[in-house]
């Protein structure tokens, strides 16, 4: 899995929220786990593959948000037991 975390411009609110993340949904199929937080200034979301970064900032961008950093890691899926 990849978590991939977006710093954005321009939220103030929830329903600023609603819209990005209808966009990562609509960009990356299959995105699980899709947050953001204007009061953060931010928005995360997982992946099987890596998505298009690139896709990402330029259909934020035609919502009147700005992506002004795009962060992608390994997500590690959490064990419980006794390991």
């Amino acid at each position: 899995m990849i978590k991939t975390t977006l710093k954005i411009n321009g939220m103030a609110c929830s329903m600023c929220e609603a819209h990005v993340n209808d966009v990562i949904r609509r960009v990356v199929p299959g995105a699980k786990s899709v947050k953001s937080s204007h009061a953060k200034g931010e928005s995360s979301f997982l992946s099987e593959s890596e998505p298009n970064a690139d896709a990402l900032k330029d259909e934020i961008a035609k919502t009147g948000y700005e992506v002004v950093l795009v962060k992608m890691e390994s997500a590690q899926k959490k064990r419980f037991g006794l390991f």
